[in-house]
């Protein structure tokens, strides 16, 4: 996977956990083990929400549909171990595998159409050109990003 596509998907997580209430402390595209890059988020929320496990579920999947929105599909491998986490939440609330099915790609339309807002959208775009330029940067950094985009489109 290209370093681009990366600091997209990481870019996307970010955003989205900052959509949800997460406070974000990190975002980076330095390679670890067994990723290439992260999402550091503080547990807790910022802000309440109605449905912690179907924001859980938007988080885990909006570095996927970042980096598919970016390059015009899915890397199903580079997000397995996300996709993975997805399925037990997915199988927690809905009971059968059938269910849960149908609730991830209810939960992934919405991640698409969250992302596709304008300002929600940019935010990905300056937070990934960031990211490839200095390879991680502050929650703080990342919140700043959103709320330009969004003050923007106002």
């Amino acid at each position: 996977m290209s370093k681009e596509l990366t600091a997209y998907h990481e870019a996307g997580h970010a955003v989205m956990a900052i959509l949800m209430g997460r406070s974000v402390q990190k975002v980076s595209i330095i390679p670890s083990q067994n990723r290439l890059g992260a999402v550091t988020m503080q547990k807790g929320r910022a802000k309440q929400v109605q449905d912690k496990l179907e924001a859980e579920m938007l988080i885990l999947l909006a570095g996927m549909a970042a980096e598919g929105r970016k390059s015009g599909q899915y890397n199903l491998v580079g997000a397995s171990q996300d996709l993975r986490m997805v399925e037990k939440l997915a199988l927690s609330r809905a009971g059968n595998p059938k269910q849960a099915t149908k609730l991830i790609h209810k939960t992934l339309d919405k991640t698409q159409h969250l992302l596709s807002n304008k300002a929600n959208w940019s935010a990905v775009k300056a937070i990934a050109k960031e990211l490839l330029e200095n390879e991680s940067i502050s929650g703080r950094a990342a919140v700043h990003h959103l709320e330009l985009a969004q003050a923007k489109e106002k």
